[in-house]
């Protein structure tokens, strides 16, 4: 996942600040502005889940 993906991810899920995602998903801060800075990659785990949740908002229930 891209940095520009990760922040496009974070819009779609409503998360404003690297502190919000960074509390949902259980990692600090500092390592949301690494993957946003695109200096250490989004581990993979982390780029499912978002794209899992991403695809879940847009399915109708």
């Amino acid at each position: 996942m891209s940095p520009d993906e990760l922040r496009s991810a974070m819009r779609a899920l409503g998360y404003r600040t690297q502190n919000d995602l960074a509390g949902a998903i259980g990692v600090s801060r500092s390592a949301v502005s690494l993957w946003l800075e695109g200096k250490v990659g989004v581990p993979r785990p982390v780029a499912m889940l978002l794209r899992m949740l991403i695809a879940a908002q847009r399915r109708p229930f």
